[in-house]
């Protein structure tokens, strides 16, 4: 989650105005009788089609700036397997989140496959961040670092993300309408080193960092050059007519060799739009 504005883009088409005048001279330069100068009547001023993934982003960001806070529910679910023996959790939880990122308060449970549930509650306002897990206290915490970006789902930033992947030399996402616009990253199975460059694979070993130093203390090294991307999808569906965000999800994988074989993991993240929230997003009483 970054905590910077996020830029205004405007769009702007040239008007071009065409006159044409009839009338008749007198006699004597200089002068105007009964003539008339008529102007042809100007074309109508519409906005632009949008039609590069830039063009819908812009939008998206200036839709989602006309409320001052919004409600996303939130869905995720992450397992590792090995040898046919899978370990998962899932995730619910909701973010409510103020315009500008001027705030955000998220929480949820988690529940392993085992029935073990945890609770995480956090609020990041005017660039302080504050952390709550299970029944712990309150703990101060850097919004901007990697760790807090990872529990953090905020799909308004992923306008932003998306920006980068489209500004890029390669030119990553694919815009399609069929009901509702999708902005969309894809990769097939392929080794990270080839695409570490690429900013969704950087978001995508992110992600999975806390997962590889759980590996790292089980005795399973994970090293960036022997991993390969199972495969990466993100998706960024506005809606058609206000390009407002409806939804926004990131689903990829990891395979990781040891001793002989691959371990499997696999983490797929939603946020849905559940319309402007009409609340204050602030710091609880013990925190002020």
């Amino acid at each position: 989650m970054r905590t910077g504005p996020p830029r205004a883009a405007v769009l702007v088409l040239p008007l071009a105005l065409a006159l044409t005048a009839c009338g008749t001279e007198t006699e004597e330069p200089g002068r105007t009788g009964d003539s008339q100068e008529a102007a042809a009547p100007q074309p109508s001023q519409e906005a632009p089609r949008p039609e590069s993934a830039e063009d819908f982003l812009d939008l998206a960001e200036k839709a989602m700036a006309d409320e001052s806070a919004w409600s996303f529910s939130v869905e995720g679910e992450e397992g590792l397997t090995l040898q046919g023996q899978k370990s998962a959790a899932t995730y619910e939880g909701t973010v409510r989140r103020a315009g500008g990122r001027a705030a955000l308060h998220s929480q949820g449970v988690s529940t392993s496959s085992k029935g073990a549930k945890g609770t995480e509650e956090l609020y990041v306002v005017e660039g302080a961040g504050y952390l709550k897990e299970d029944a712990g206290d309150w703990k101060a915490v850097d919004p901007t670092g990697p760790e807090m970006e990872n529990k953090v789902e905020d799909p308004v930033s992923a306008v932003e993300d998306f920006r980068g992947y489209a500004r890029a030399a390669e030119g990553d996402v694919r815009v399609t309408r069929a009901g509702t616009v999708e902005l969309r990253v894809t990769s097939g199975r392929q080794k990270l080193s080839a695409v570490r460059d690429r900013a969704w694979a950087e978001k995508a070993r992110r992600e999975f960092e806390p997962t590889a130093e759980q590996l790292g203390k089980a005795g399973i090294p994970v090293r960036d050059g022997q991993l390969t991307l199972s495969g990466l999808e993100e998706v960024l569906v506005l809606d058609a007519k206000t390009y407002r965000i409806k939804s926004h999800r990131l689903d990829f994988g990891f395979l990781i060799p040891y001793d002989g074989q691959e371990v499997s993991f696999e983490q797929r993240v939603s946020e849905k739009n559940q319309g402007p929230y009409a609340g204050k997003i602030e710091l609880p009483a013990e925190l002020r």
